[in-house]
């Protein structure tokens, strides 16, 4: 993980209970979970070991801003510096979720081109609504690798007019968790992995999220066991394979 900024403003029916606030709050954060600011992570793959190399060899790969958005509007005076930084480190791969990908055609650098090679962006599409908004954007941009991210998932999605195999490289499907959750409908699941499967799209269930609702009962998963239960259900046609491969 890398988050070089914390904090969040919600902006669609995704982020009602988002974790970032649920895990500020249960840590009794100082700063209220909607103040972005920097963290003492803001460089974190340029660190270096006591030899004077990288901390974090080749082929590392970073999940970024998993505690906020990389698109974030407030992140704007920071981005630059960051973007130097993916640049600097072409010998590793960066990959972001985002629910703001209307930002990402300002936010580009200027050496951005078809996008990097070893970089991955990733589209949350959490009903049909913001699906529906967000994929013809996500598919008219300039990116070399594309995911789509359909979580928290909250109802029944068709993707199938935007599941091109040559521009979208998986589909990862999961429930919410916490206490409050909404629960996921395994039919739902079920659903997207026909279409993926229909399309020639990869396709993951990366979690149940805490309520999973299958064959009309509802089951409370605890949290430890949300990506093990998603997987034992035997979906998943990803690879896994590494950006840029």
């Amino acid at each position: 993980m890398w988050n070089p900024w914390h904090g969040c403003h919600k902006i669609s029916a995704g982020c009602r209970h988002c974790y970032v606030y649920r895990e500020d709050a249960a840590f009794g954060a100082a700063v209220p979970s909607d103040v972005v600011r920097k963290t003492s992570s803001f460089s974190l793959p340029l660190k270096l070991d006591r030899r004077r190399n990288f901390k974090y060899p080749a082929g590392t790969e970073f999940a970024l801003c998993f505690t906020s958005d990389f698109l974030l509007e407030e992140a704007d005076p920071w981005r630059d510096e960051i973007w130097d930084i993916i640049r600097r480190r072409t010998d590793c791969a960066f990959f972001f979720f985002t629910k703001r990908i209307e930002r990402l055609a300002e936010c580009m650098p200027a050496d951005w081109g078809e996008g990097y090679g070893h970089v991955a962006v990733g589209c949350t599409v959490e009903n049909q609504d913001r699906c529906d908004y967000r994929m013809p954007i996500f598919l008219s941009l300039p990116i070399k690798h594309r995911l789509v991210v359909v979580a928290p998932m909250l109802e029944r999605v068709d993707l199938r007019q935007y599941l091109d195999p040559h521009q979208i490289e998986e589909v990862s499907v999961g429930g919410e968790s916490g206490k409050y959750a909404r629960p996921l409908d395994y039919d739902w699941v079920l659903d997207m992995h026909a279409q993926c499967v229909g399309a020639g799209v990869p396709f993951c269930f990366h979690q149940t999220g805490s309520y999973l609702i299958k064959d009309g009962r509802q089951y409370r998963i605890p949290r430890e066991h949300q990506h093990s239960q998603a997987m034992k259900a035997g979906l998943n046609t990803c690879s896994h394979k590494k950006i840029g491969d």
